[in-house]
C-alpha cells in the first residue's frame, strides 16, 4: 500500500507556536531561551524522535529586547528594522579579541566579508549567540561547522544583489566590446588614438550565458534587449524557464563553440573549478570575448592568459579572481586586453540597501522563532533521530548525488519521485530529514547552495524542482525504519542508458546493510555496491574475463579498486559491472575501459 505526498508543501511540518503561547512557565536566568525542539507524541504516548524541528526562539521576558551586534557597515534600511526589534550595537573593525569579548553579550551577529566568525567566537559566546547573519551570499568567513555544533543558525542574503550583478555583467560586456577602459586611460594620458580602439558591435552576436540562475537569466534578458542572440548552458535549468526568456538551452560544448561572447554565472563547486581551461579555450571561436562576474575559480587564470596571448580569446572583462585582491604583478590583471574591476558586482546603493534589509529580516525572523529560508548551515538534530536514521541519511544524500550525475546535459530536472519502503506506518516515520538530504544530493553538486532541513523546500522550489514522496508499507517488524529508498527522475535523458527503468525514468535504489549505505538497483539491473569513494558503471555483454580486463586497466593506472560487482539480466546477456575506486581514474584509463569490445557504455560517478 502506498501513500503519496508532495515535498513542495512540507506536509509533515507544523508551524511552531508563538513564544507567548508556549506552555513553559519557568525560563532560564537569561532573558532568552536559546533553542528548543518542538515534539509531537506518538499515538502510543512515546516521544516521536522524527517529528522534531529545530527553531530558535527568542522569548521576551519582562519586555527585554535581544542584542544584535553589527560588526561591519550595513545599510540604514537594515539598521532601522533592527532598532525596532533589538538593542543595536554597531561596532566596526573589531579585532578577533574585541569580537570575542563582546560576543557573550549578544544574541545575534551581523557581518559582511570583512569580519571572520571563527570557532573561537562561537566558543566565547557561551551559548548565547543564536544567529549569525551574513550580509551577502558567500559564507567563507563563517565557520559553519562550529556554528552548527554550538546550535547557532547562520543566514545570508542571497537575492538582493541579483539585479546589481546582472547590470555589472552587462556593463563589463559593453565596456569590453568598445574598449572603454583602455580608451579612457589613453585620453587621460594625453593621447587621441581613435583608430587603435575600434570596437565590435553587440547586435546580432551570439552570447552564451553559462549558468542560467537568477543572475544569468537577468543578463540574458538584458542582452536580448541589446539585439544579441542568446543561448545558455545549465544542465539543471528548466527548459520552459529558458524559453520564456527567448533563450535556447544547449550543451557546454555547443555553447562555447557557438559563442562570440561568453558570460559566466555558475557557482564555484568541485565540478566547475577551472572549468574554463586550456581544453575548453581550444574549442572556442577565435576572437571570443569572456565576462566573469561569478566566481574567480571557475577560470584557470594561467590558461586564460595563454588564450589571450594566442588570440583565441580577444578580450576578457573580470570582476572576480581566484585570489582577491589579485597579486600586483598578476599577468592577467596587467594584460592589455583585460578589463578588471575589484569585485563590484553587488556594489550599488540599491543593492547594498537591499542586502541590509534582507539580512536584517532573516536575523529578526530567526530570533522570533521563524524557520529561515536563507539558512545555510545544518539544523540541530536530536541524538535519538540521528542514531536511528544516520545510515539512511547518508544513503539518501548519495542516492540524490548518483541520480543527478546520471542526467544528461540539457535536461532540466523538474520532477523527482522518492519511494520509502518500510514496515512502519506513516505516523511512525518522519521523512523530512531524508528528503532534505535527497534534495541536498540533487542540488549541491551543481550549485553553491548549502541545503539542509531548514532550506531544502525553498531551494527545490527556487529551481522548479517538485519532489513527491510515496511510502510503500511492507509486512514485517517495524524495528528497522526503512527497507529501501528509491529515487526516480522523470522526463530527462541519461548519460547512462541502462539507468533508465522500464517505465522510462532514471532510477536508483539503495538499502542499508551492516550499517552502511549500498546501491542495490540501477534502472532495471540489480547490483550490490557499497556507496563509498566513487564508482564506475559499465553496461556490457555478459562474458567471462570482463572483471579481469577492467581491473588490469585500473591497476596499470595505479587506481585502487575497492570492490567489483556484476548484476545481469540473464547468463550471456546484458550485465552491469559496478566498480568502486578510491580516486578518479584518468581520462585515458576511462577511454581504455570504453574501448573494450564488450563494453556498451560506461559512466564515472563521484560520491
Amino acid at each position: 500500500m502506498a501513500a503519496a505526498s508532495s515535498f513542495n508543501f512540507a506536509p509533515n511540518y507544523h508551524p511552531p507556536p508563538s513564544p507567548s503561547s508556549l506552555p513553559w512557565k519557568n525560563w532560564s536566568s537569561s532573558p532568552f531561551a536559546s533553542a528548543h525542539f518542538l515534539r509531537r507524541r506518538r499515538r502510543r504516548g512515546e516521544r516521536r524522535a522524527g517529528s522534531k524541528c529545530f527553531v530558535v526562539l527568542a522569548a521576551m521576558m519582562d519586555g527585554a529586547k535581544p542584542t544584535v551586534l553589527v560588526a561591519d557597515k550595513l545599510g540604514e534600511a537594515g539598521l532601522d528594522l533592527l532598532r525596532k526589534f533589538a538593542n543595536l550595537d554597531c561596532s566596526y573593525n573589531l579585532s578577533l579579541e574585541e569580537l570575542c569579548t563582546k560576543i557573550s553579550l549578544c544574541d545575534a551577529l551581523i557581518v559582511r566579508s570583512g569580519t571572520r566568525v571563527t570557532r573561537e567566537v562561537f566558543e566565547r559566546s557561551g551559548g548565547r549567540l543564536k544567529v549569525v547573519g551574513r550580509a551577502g551570499v558567500g559564507i567563507d568567513n563563517v565557520d559553519l561547522a562550529a556554528a552548527t555544533e554550538h546550535g547557532c543558525l547562520v543566514v545570508n542574503a542571497p537575492t538582493a544583489n541579483t539585479i546589481a550583478a546582472a547590470e555589472h555583467g552587462i556593463a563589463l560586456l559593453t565596456a569590453m566590446a568598445r574598449n572603454i577602459a583602455q580608451a579612457n586611460a589613453s585620453v587621460k594620458a594625453g593621447k587621441w588614438e581613435r583608430s587603435k580602439y575600434i570596437g565590435v558591435s553587440l547586435v546580432g552576436k551570439t552570447l552564451a550565458v553559462m549558468g542560467f540562475g537568477k543572475v544569468g537569466s537577468e543578463v540574458a534578458r538584458r542582452a536580448k534587449g541589446l539585439g544579441m542572440q542568446v543561448i545558455a548552458h545549465d544542465p539543471y535549468a528548466p527548459a520552459d524557464r529558458a524559453r520564456a526568456v527567448g533563450v535556447e538551452l544547449v550543451t557546454f560544448e555547443e555553447a562555447i563553440s557557438m559563442a562570440d561572447f561568453i558570460s559566466l554565472h555558475m557557482p564555484l563547486t568541485p565540478a566547475t573549478l577551472k572549468m574554463f581551461n586550456d581544453d575548453s579555450f581550444s574549442k572556442m571561436k577565435k576572437g571570443v570575448r569572456i565576462v566573469n562576474v561569478a566566481r574567480g575559480g571557475v577560470i584557470d587564470e594561467d590558461a586564460l592568459v595563454r588564450a589571450l596571448d594566442s588570440g583565441i580569446v580577444a578580450q576578457a572583462a573580470l570582476d572576480v579572481f581566484t585570489e582577491e585582491p589579485p597579486p600586483k604583478e598578476s599577468r592577467l590583471v596587467l594584460h592589455e586586453n583585460v578589463t578588471v574591476t575589484p569585485h563590484l558586482g553587488a556594489s550599488t546603493t540599491e543593492a547594498q540597501e537591499g542586502v541590509a534589509l534582507e539580512v536584517a529580516e532573516a536575523v529578526v525572523g530567526a530570533l522570533r522563532g521563524d524557520l529561515s529560508s536563507t539558512a545555510v548551515n545544518a539544523p540541530m538534530v536530536p541524538a535519538e533521530v540521528l542514531s536511528e536514521l544516520a545510515p539512511f541519511v547518508t544513503l539518501a544524500e548519495k542516492l540524490g548525488r548518483l541520480a543527478v550525475q546520471l542526467v544528461a546535459g540539457g535536461s532540466g530536472i523538474q520532477s523527482v519521485k522518492v519511494t520509502y519502503a518500510s514496515a512502519r506506518g506513516p505516523d511512525d516515520l518522519d521523512t523530512r530529514l531524508l528528503r532534505a538530504m535527497i534534495t541536498k544530493g540533487l542540488i549541491e553538486p551543481i550549485s553553491s547552495v548549502f541545503v539542509n532541513l531548514v532550506n531544502a523546500d525553498f531551494n527545490a522550489k527556487q529551481r522548479g524542482l517538485r519532489i513527491t514522496e510515496e511510502r510503500l508499507v511492507l509486512d514485517g517488524s517495524p524495528g528497522n525504519p526503512l527497507e529501501f529508498i528509491q529515487v526516480q527522475i522523470a522526463n530527462v535523458e541519461s548519460k547512462f542508458a541502462a539507468a533508465i527503468s522500464d517505465s522510462g525514468e532514471i532510477k536508483v535504489e539503495g538499502r542499508v546493510k551492516g550499517g552502511k549505505p549500498h546501491l542495490t538497483k540501477v534502472g532495471s539491473f540489480g547490483v550490490d555496491v557499497s556507496l563509498e569513494g566513487s564508482i564506475i558503471l559499465c553496461r556490457q555483454v555478459d562474458q567471462p574475463g570482463m572483471i579481469g580486463k577492467v581491473g588490469s586497466i585500473l591497476g596499470e593506472e595505479n587506481v585502487n579498486v575497492s570492490f567489483m560487482s556484476v548484476g545481469r539480466t540473464a547468463p550471456q546477456k546484458q550485465a552491469i559491472m559496478t566498480i568502486g575506486v578510491d580516486e578518479q581514474p584518468s581520462k585515458e584509463a576511462l577511454n581504455k575501459i570504453g574501448a573494450i569490445t564488450a563494453v556498451e557504455e560506461f559512466v564515472f560517478l563521484k560520491l
